[in-house]
């Protein structure tokens, strides 16, 4: 989706000049295609890297809506400090990267994940599988956008977010996405919204309540022949304050930055086809810490 700094959706989230949602960085990268055959999406060589295009911009906006309405009413903190990390900056330890050896949880609240410990773990797990959810394809249609907001946030909160989100998923909206005006596909292509979780870390935690950071990179875009918004992938850090609400974390507020972000390999970039194929055959995961 696409918003601006915590009031809107673009600055945060979108990598200001080099931005993304209410949620931002600041590093380059190239990706070398090989001359010849095109890319599936009607260039022969993805061009390096132009100005932030409006479909970048939602994509990282649509990773996390949520954390975009928060920003407009006022309840999402914001941990800007440029360098696309979060927290204070300290060096990792060799555990940051270890796996816990818990088990993901097998409780369900809907089709979302449930059931989390109430630690450290439990939160961060919680933070990375709703992380997952408020990225997918499930937040564009009004009935299961409310079932994910229900599942992952405070019920304190739930209402004033939804209307919100009400607002801002409009026809314009939905058509500079690529999709048709009331939220639905276009024949014959297939609309990709997916966040993938690639670590977390809890920046604090006392007793009912905890903030967790999880970077994440995500695919956005239309796959299929004749898209013209084709699948990209980004990078962010969403930030999660949870609170422990009827047994399970909650999210009470959220927010995003850009990054941090690799540098891209040289992979040739896949058809379109290649795209919707993997898309549709490859299902997501229970994220556990």
């Amino acid at each position: 989706m696409s918003h601006g700094d915590e009031s809107g959706y673009g600055d945060d989230a979108v990598r200001t000049d080099d931005p993304y949602s209410t949620i931002g960085g600041t590093r380059q990268t190239r990706t070398r295609l090989p001359d010849g055959e095109g890319d599936g999406y009607g260039t022969s060589r993805r061009p390096a890297r132009k100005p932030r295009s409006l479909v970048t911009v939602v994509g990282v906006v649509v990773l996390l809506l949520a954390a975009i309405a928060f920003a407009n009413m006022g309840g999402g903190d914001r941990n800007d400090n440029g360098d696309g990390s979060g927290g204070s900056g300290s060096k990792p330890d060799s555990s940051s990267t270890a796996a816990t050896g818990t088990k993901p949880v097998t409780g369900k609240n809907g089709t979302i994940p449930s059931g989390f410990a109430h630690d450290e773990q439990g939160a961060q797990s919680a933070a990375s599988n709703y992380a997952v959810a408020l990225g997918s394809v499930g937040m564009f249609k009004a009935d299961t956008r409310r079932s994910i907001v229900q599942a992952t946030h405070d019920p304190a909160v739930v209402e004033n977010l939804l209307a919100a989100m009400a607002k801002a998923y409009s026809p314009n909206f939905f058509k500079n996405v690529g999709l048709n005006e009331d939220g639905t596909t276009p024949s014959g292509l297939t609309f990709v919204s997916r966040t993938i979780p690639v670590g977390a870390k809890v920046i604090e935690q006392s007793g009912d309540t905890a903030t967790v950071e999880v970077w994440c990179t995500g695919l956005v875009g239309m796959a299929g022949q004749g898209s013209t918004k084709p699948v990209t992938a980004t990078w962010f850090t969403l930030s999660e304050k949870l609170k422990w609400v009827g047994g399970d974390w909650r999210i009470e507020s959220s927010s995003q930055k850009e990054g941090p972000t690799p540098v891209n390999g040289d992979n040739r970039a896949s058809t379109a086809d290649e795209i919707a194929g993997a898309v549709e055959g490859y299902g997501g995961f229970t994220y556990a810490r």
